[in-house]
């Protein structure tokens, strides 16, 4: 964006011999341009910062839920329960925890350069499974009233109130995300498209500008070396 800016003083300083035929190519035009550009630029930025906060915002606040689940765990099994109970509680904790059955390769002959069979864990620990997972743990903490401690942080409202703010943090990240990834995809647009896009506008103006001075000109040269290169990440 700021080499087409320098693409436009150029254009201005060749002064009236600049006079293109097609209106996208006109100074005023380009000047539009540049500035609607640079509002989407903004925005791209501006989202991309608001989806960084939202994923660290997610990230923080899943990151005590391991240890706030096996406190829950502990004041479950002390809560006269019974062990049926007590059992189905410690496998949704496993879940949580990422602790699930492993299921190995079936076994080889290790060769001296050919690791030995590793154990991979069949658990899922996405957010969403993490939210499926406190969810069934509430359901057990339900169905067992006997389950009743001093201890604000664990009590069932409490655990209730964290499953909701787990919930919105994952709903701010996915509302958060679709926004960046419009913007980016709007941003892409206006560079990149390969008709109206500020690349192929820059290209144009070169080619408007060979014609009228000549490709060995000092005015083609001026410009013909400003970069426009196709970046979209």
């Amino acid at each position: 964006v700021a080499n087409f800016e320098d693409l436009i003083s150029f254009c201005q300083g060749f002064g009236a011999t600049y006079n293109p035929v097609r209106d996208n190519l006109k100074i005023a035009q380009l000047q539009t341009m540049k500035s609607s550009v640079e509002d989407i630029m903004n925005t791209a930025r501006t989202s991309k910062t608001a989806f960084d906060i939202a994923t660290n915002n997610r990230r923080l606040a899943f990151e005590d839920l391991k240890t706030f689940s096996t406190k829950v765990l502990n004041a479950f099994i002390v809560s006269g329960a019974d062990k049926l109970a007590i059992d189905d509680l410690k496998g949704i904790n496993k879940k949580i925890q990422g602790t699930g059955k492993k299921k190995t390769t079936a076994p080889t002959t290790p060769t001296t350069d050919e690791p030995t069979p590793k154990s991979i864990s069949t658990s899922q620990q996405s957010y969403d499974r993490q939210i499926d997972h406190l969810a069934n743990l509430i359901q057990v903490l339900e169905l067992n009233t006997i389950y009743n401690p001093n201890e604000n942080e664990l009590k069932l409202q409490s655990i209730k109130d964290k499953l909701t703010d787990l919930k919105s943090k994952i709903t701010n990240h996915i509302n958060s995300y679709t926004q960046y990834s419009n913007a980016i995809s709007e941003r892409n647009k206006v560079l990149y498209d390969p008709i109206t896009g500020l690349i192929q506008t820059a290209k144009e103006i070169k080619q408007y500008v060979k014609s009228i001075f000549g490709a060995t000109s000092s005015q083609y040269r001026q410009i013909s070396g400003i970069e426009f290169k196709v970046r979209k990440g």
